[in-house]
Order: C-alpha cells, then sequence, then structure tokens
C-alpha cells in the first residue's frame, strides 16, 4: 500500500510519515523546494521516504505527482497555514488552500482507482460561532486561511457526494509539538521562555493574549487521520480535546517550565493583533471517540513542557 503526503515536511506531514511507515507502507511524499520549512522535520526517516518535487498550485504538477506516486492513500495538508500571513496574501492563500484541493480530487477521481483522500480541514472554519463546536456548526470564518479552508471542506464533501468517493475530512482544533513552526506563537512562547531563561533574550513580544484555543498534541492528532482512511464509510470528524485554554494560560505553563513569571518579560503590540480576531475555540469530538475509537494521549503540561525543553536544546546548541 502506496500514502502519498502532500506537505510532508511539516510538523503533521513528518509524524503522519513515521506513523505511515510503521504501519507498513510506501510513503511518498511532495516537497516544495521553495518552502522555508526545509527538510530537518524528516531527516531521520529521508531515506525510507520517496519525495517528489513539485507545487499544487500547477495542474500539471499535480498530474505527474499522481503518475509517479500511484497512491491508494492521499493525504493533503498542504497548505500556507499561517492565518496572519493570509491576510497579506489573500490569493496565494486561496489557490493553496481551496483550489488545490480541487486539482487533487480531480486527480483521485480521474485515476480510475479506488483511491481513499483525507483533507486537513481546520477549526478556524468555525471563526465567531459559539463553542464548543462539532461537524454539524455553522462555518464562519474570520481570515483568508478559514474562507479557503471552507472552500476546501465543501468541495470535498460535494465530491464525496457527487462522484461516492471516499473523502474524509478532519477538522482539527490547534495542535502542537516541538516541530511546530517558528511563525506560530506557541512556538514563539516556548522558544521565548527557554532563551529568556538562558539569558539569550530579553523579552518576548506578541499579540492578543486573550485568545482561546483548544490545544492538543500533534501526533495524536496524525492518528485521527489514519483512522479516518480506515473507515469502510468516508466521514468528517472533529478531533479536539474539548478543553479551552487562553495564550496567557499557555505562558504559565511555558515559563513555569523553567521556574520564571512571565509578566516579567512579555510585552504585547497592537500590530500582531490579527484584522479580524477568532477570540475562542473549543472542539467537541464525540463523534470521534465513537467511531473512530480515539482520544488524546498527551495533557496540555505534557505537550508544553515538550516544547520548552526541546527550545531549551536547541538555544544551548545555537550558543
Amino acid at each position: 500500500m502506496r500514502a502519498l503526503i502532500t506537505g510532508i515536511t511539516g510538523q503533521d506531514g513528518s509524524y503522519l510519515a513515521e506513523l505511515l511507515l510503521a504501519s507498513g507502507y510506501e510513503v511518498h511524499g511532495l516537497v516544495r523546494r521553495v518552502s522555508t520549512g526545509g527538510m530537518w522535520r524528516i531527516e531521520g526517516i529521508r531515506d525510507r521516504l520517496v519525495i517528489h518535487d513539485g507545487d499544487l498550485v500547477e495542474r500539471g504538477s499535480v498530474a505527474r505527482l499522481f503518475k509517479k506516486s500511484q497512491p491508494d492513500l492521499v493525504f493533503n495538508l498542504a497548505a500556507q497555514s499561517f492565518v496572519m500571513a493570509s491576510f497579506d496574501v489573500p490569493e496565494y492563500t486561496a489557490d493553496v488552500d481551496g483550489l488545490a484541493v480541487v486539482r487533487l480530487l480531480e486527480e483521485v477521481r480521474n485515476s480510475g482507482r479506488p483511491i481513499r483522500f483525507y483533507q486537513a480541514s481546520t477549526s478556524e472554519m468555525f471563526g465567531t460561532e459559539l463553542p464548543p463546536q462539532n461537524e454539524g456548526t455553522r462555518l464562519h470564518p474570520r481570515s483568508p486561511y478559514g474562507a479557503a479552508k471552507c472552500f476546501a471542506h465543501w468541495s470535498c464533501i460535494n465530491y464525496r457526494e457527487a462522484y461516492g468517493m471516499h473523502v474524509s475530512c478532519g477538522i482539527l482544533f490547534n495542535h502542537e509539538s516541538p516541530r511546530r513552526g517558528q511563525e506560530f506563537v506557541t512556538r514563539k512562547i516556548a522558544a521565548g521562555a527557554a532563551r529568556i531563561k538562558l539569558g539569550l533574550q530579553s523579552k518576548l513580544v506578541l499579540g492578543n493574549l486573550d485568545a482561546q484555543r483548544d490545544w492538543g498534541y500533534a501526533p495524536d492528532y496524525c492518528a485521527a487521520m489514519l483512522k479516518m482512511l480506515e473507515q469502510d464509510k468516508p466521514d468528517d470528524y472533529v478531533i479536539a480535546t474539548g478543553r479551552t485554554r487562553s495564550i496567557r494560560e499557555f505562558l504559565d505553563a511555558a515559563f513555569g517550565c523553567v521556574m520564571l513569571d512571565w509578566r516579567d518579560y512579555v510585552e504585547t503590540e497592537q500590530a500582531l493583533h490579527r484584522p479580524s480576531e477568532v477570540p475562542t475555540l473549543c472542539g467537541d469530538a464525540s463523534k470521534a471517540r465513537k467511531v473512530l475509537g480515539w482520544r488524546p494521549t498527551v495533557a496540555f503540561e505534557e505537550m508544553v513542557a515538550q516544547m520548552v525543553h526541546a527550545e531549551l536544546v536547541r538555544a544551548r546548541e545555537n550558543r
């Protein structure tokens, strides 16, 4: 069995690749050579992967990818996933996060093979809808990123219903790990706490500290992705812990790992606030628990401690 992962060099892509290899799959991955993430997350398994160069914004590139990889499972994790950046590059975000999904679905539909397709949807699609949010909650995105993901999400549902394709969407709430990208606030906090503790940084500048999110552990969420495509019937699932915490609480946990009070080091800037904020996200994953048998295994505090420890190691090595 062959699995194709777009976005394999990202946080989720790297963990999913490891899981699929351990499950006996031949794993293919799409890589954009101009990607800012680099290959560091998959360095340890690089010799066990089949890597393809390409770009989802080019139809010809997508066609060549399918011809070379001949996948049985496709996990579409590629995206312009930094919400703040989507306000600066809305057209590019719409193309990569929205139209590219249709290009992939068309390749699956025209392949003549029973390919199973996973789409990485997101809790950002819910926007201002009141928590807890589940599969039936109305979508009200508050960013170009969220809007593009809504288009992709509904396109997947349409292809599933119109053509009987095995297409499932994972509506994943925020999930973190030591492999999180540097642009995300959780990685900034973990790195800031570590560097301040080591005397390499004097302060940390953030945006909205009142935003509340449902944070889980990335490897747990990647396990849910595979479970979705193992089902006989395709469907959509919210994956979340069901517990909301604020940025302030994340700061408490991260700086607590290094025995510091974040209030002595953190400043805020209005320029780092989104043009339109999403105040609170909290997922109801009861459907995933019932149908998939999925549950989170790593607690919030343990996840944050892992992130801070990894940043301490990185900071010492760089110093």
